[in-house]
């Protein structure tokens, strides 16, 4: 009597146990590294420009010293910023001291993602709302601090932010009402 197993259903039950496995391994690769509990910042003091958080006293915040492993396109959410001076990002960019330009297609990145500055001025595609766009990474969407002036009073970011100006947004063509949040893909230009 014949095994009524075949080998290609062995093999494919294998492969995606295997993948399972995979996908569960990935997404615990990156976990909290701490926690930042929230003070109220000072009358003033945190710019709610685009719809910015401000930090919540007494609050706990996650922090990371990671992002999720960079792939050849990797799953983001992308949020708006401001990287004017008097903007809601703070502080000039870390990349070069300098604020820039709204109107210039630049993102910040989340911590491990920014990689102690490794991806400065290297350049982005982001894929989202069924197009895509290149940016330049300027800055650190810093996952590690926040609820300070450097960080504008401003909670410190999840692991898997590409932070865009608003010439980012205008270019994958997402209506203005709905600039905020967008679950996009990055890849390496």
């Amino acid at each position: 009597m014949k095994n009524p197993i075949s080998s290609t259903s062995l093999l494919l039950i294998s492969l995606l146990l295997v993948s399972t496995c995979l996908s569960f391994i990935e997404a615990k690769a990156c976990e909290p590294s701490g926690k930042l509990r929230g003070k109220k910042p000072p009358p003033g003091q945190c710019n709610q420009g685009n719809d910015s958080d401000c930090c919540k006293k007494g609050k706990f915040y996650p922090t990371y010293k990671c992002s999720p492993s960079v792939k050849s396109r990797t799953k983001a959410v992308l949020t708006i910023n401001s990287f004017e001076k008097g903007g809601d990002g703070g502080a000039p960019s870390e990349c070069d001291n300098k604020f820039h330009s709204d109107n210039t297609p630049v993102v910040a990145l989340s911590t491990g993602w920014f990689d102690n500055m490794k991806r400065c001025f290297q350049n982005i595609t982001i894929h989202g709302n069924g197009r895509s766009v290149k940016a330049m990474v300027v800055d650190e969407c810093d996952s590690t601090a926040g609820c300070d002036a450097d960080h504008d009073f401003q909670p410190p970011c999840p692991n898997n932010i590409v932070d865009a100006s608003k010439a980012v947004w205008k270019a994958l063509g997402v209506p203005k009402s709905d600039w905020g949040l967008l679950d996009i893909f990055w890849s390496q230009a």
